[in-house]
């Protein structure tokens, strides 16, 4: 790990109080790199006038960023900085670091040109991918969240791919007591999706599962509505703190991960900190996350694999997520970035 302590600018168009993903990686690297004694500076929506996404309005996009954002960097005077994102801001950020031949990393959480397609079908998929390529091209290395999406996007013409692994809070996420939802009265065994409520996590699949006991889903986004008109038998919940995410995730008796295009599903680990299999197609994030651990089940029946993974021990389960440490994430991220002009040497204590 570089122990040169740094001053990071971290760019990113996802960002608190949204609640998915990227802001829990970003979120937690930047509390991390912050306890280790480096400077960050977030340049995230919440600086700017914002307007909703279309379709997707928990999502805000940042207006005529330039100025300000420029500002912002050449008074911190950074000598590092990660884009984390490929919208508004990220694009005035790459812009920034071009112009004036600053050295910057990237980051590739999300398959943005599916999920664009999938909300405007109407744009080419090879067209996104390209543009997206094209965003991504300048990074000295583009972090990726796991072999399986460096592999797709190396055979799709990106260059400069760094795996970049995830981790999971285990002290947070850890096995409980399953009687959270007793109260509901929902038969056994009880399959659940805890998540964002979004297309792209492909609910119905899930959803239209022959299924013994109760399915269960948790988390909020704007298909949320339409999934509970379509499926008014199952419900849907919301949780509020992580403390209660991990009350909700040690309810169920696994856990069913629909989606296709996720990089990587963070979820999932967290489940499985929780002592709770994973049920899964075969697919890019499942395949990172479970492997051949035994910790769940990947089938393109996915019926098949949420029956099959409720013989999963918890013991299991957890002892795979434990693997997943923060520790090596932030140090990784620190050996990635691509720093510029003069580091500061950390004090002698904390060097050692």
């Amino acid at each position: 790990m570089n122990s040169s302590l740094m001053r990071i600018s971290v760019v990113t168009d996802a960002w608190y109080p949204q609640p998915n993903g990227v802001v829990r990686v970003m979120g937690t690297m930047v509390e991390r790199l912050k306890a280790l004694g480096h400077a960050v500076q977030v340049i995230a929506p919440n600086l700017f006038a914002t307007l909703p996404c279309p379709t997707y309005p928990d999502i805000r996009l940042s207006l005529f960023p330039g100025r300000r954002l420029a500002a912002l960097l050449d008074d911190f005077q950074p000598n590092a900085i990660h884009i984390a994102t490929e919208g508004p801001l990220g694009s005035v950020a790459r812009r920034y670091c071009v112009a004036r031949g600053l050295p910057f990393t990237t980051a590739y959480h999300s398959k943005f040109p599916e999920y664009i397609h999938a909300r405007a079908p109407v744009i080419p998929l090879g067209l996104l991918y390209r543009w997206i390529r094209g965003f991504h091209a300048p990074s000295a290395r583009v972090m990726v969240p796991s072999h399986s999406v460096h592999d797709e996007l190396a055979a799709k013409g990106f260059a400069n791919l760094q795996p970049w692994c995830h981790g999971v809070d285990t002290e947070v996420f850890k096995p409980a007591p399953k009687d959270f939802l007793d109260h509901l009265n929902l038969p056994r065994p009880l399959f659940m999706f805890l998540g964002r409520v979004t297309v792209e996590k492909n609910l119905p699949a899930f959803l239209d599962l022959d299924l013994p006991g109760s399915k269960v889903v948790v988390g909020s986004g704007p298909a949320r509505n339409g999934l509970m008109a379509r499926y008014p038998r199952v419900p849907f919940l919301i949780a509020r703190g992580d403390a209660e995410l991990a009350r909700y995730y040690n309810a169920a008796d696994v856990f069913v991960f629909p989606s296709r295009t996720d990089t990587f599903g963070l979820v999932m680990l967290e489940a499985l900190a929780c002592g709770v299999p994973v049920a899964a197609f075969p697919v890019t994030g499942p395949k990172d996350v479970i492997g051949a651990s035994g910790a769940g089940v990947l089938d393109d029946d996915l019926a098949a694999a949420a029956v099959r993974a409720q013989d999963i021990g918890p013991a299991l389960c957890r002892n795979h997520a434990l693997g997943f440490s923060w520790d090596a994430v932030v140090s990784e991220f620190l050996d990635y970035l691509a720093p510029f002009g003069a580091l500061q040497e950390p004090p002698a204590q904390a060097a050692q």
